[in-house]
């Protein structure tokens, strides 16, 4: 069919099939509704962060008249001074940066491999191994104490730091997440090739899966690192004072006759400052890492 052959529809339809093509390569431009939104979202999400710090800069006679305070006052630095001194927050902070970092490392490197091996492999039992790895999830934390604190003081490891590093090495949730991403992400065409290259288990998982990998990677790190730092329920019980974590350090500022709410802010502005710088400084970098594996899928 030639072009003076085309009805005048058929033209019509065309070209504004030709406009939507045109069309959907276009940025699009939110609108100021949409700018609305996102500040509202906003305050609300910081207004516990700035409360927080509100509270830490007034004194405890302050904080109990009414109306409370609505603007910073002048003793925030003090309040932080008299927190870290009493609750020790220089060796909770070490300890705190140990455990969570060793934690994230273990994490990600370990359920990559998981998840990689529940991806692409094929071995017997995948499905049901799978199955009861997700499982384990059901099961409420609390009801592994017991016997995990019994198994520690076999070890000899109360009161260690690896008392708390070890039953975290891996989680379930990361290996899940890794094996969901990796299905889409890793196509099997390429592991393939690898394999006919000659490239072995080792530089397959080095080569291919771990850079295919990283925007995920990227994901579980900082979930695990904030996850690794807020913990409280198992350190609180695996740890005294002598040898704390962050939040363990934090507990015995709450302890007392009349405890100073306005220190306890500050210990708690204290120890949400390195979360805030990590995010501060990588967060560029997560969100890319979330961009391109949501392209990737």
């Amino acid at each position: 069919m030639t072009t003076s052959e085309l009805t005048l529809p058929q033209v019509r339809k065309g070209g504004r099939r030709s406009r939507r093509v045109m069309g959907a390569g276009k940025q699009l431009h939110a609108g100021p509704v949409t700018y609305l939104v996102l500040a509202v979202f906003a305050l609300v999400s910081l207004a516990p962060l700035v409360w927080t710090a509100i509270a830490a800069s007034r004194t405890d006679r302050r904080l109990a008249e009414t109306p409370p305070p609505l603007w910073f006052g002048g003793n925030l630095f003090k309040n932080m001074q008299t927190a870290w001194d009493e609750a020790g927050l220089g060796t909770a902070m070490l300890n705190s940066v140990v455990v969570a970092g060793a934690i994230t490392i273990s994490t990600v490197l370990f359920s990559t491999l998981a998840g990689f091996a529940f991806a692409k492999l094929r071995f017997r039992f995948s499905g049901f191994l799978l199955l009861l790895t997700i499982g384990t999830m059901m099961i409420p934390p609390q009801l592994a104490v017991v016997p995990l604190y019994l198994w520690m003081a076999d070890l000899g490891w109360s009161n260690q730091l690896q008392t708390v590093i070890l039953p975290t090495l891996v989680t379930a949730f990361g290996t899940f997440f890794m094996r969901q991403y990796l299905v889409q992400a890793l196509p099997t065409e390429l592991i393939e090739a690898a394999r006919v290259d000659g490239a072995s288990s080792i530089r397959v998982v080095w080569h291919v899966v771990f850079p295919a990998a990283r925007p995920a990677m990227a994901v579980l790190g900082l979930l695990t690192f904030v996850f690794a730092w807020n913990d409280f329920l198992w350190p609180i019980i695996a740890l005294n004072q002598q040898n704390p974590t962050v939040q363990v350090a934090l507990n015995s500022l709450g302890t007392g006759y009349v405890p100073d709410q306005a220190v306890i802010m500050a210990g708690a502005f204290l120890g949400t400052l390195p979360l805030l710088i990590a995010f501060l400084l990588f967060g560029k970098q997560i969100v890319g890492g979330i961009m391109q594996g949501a392209i990737k899928g």
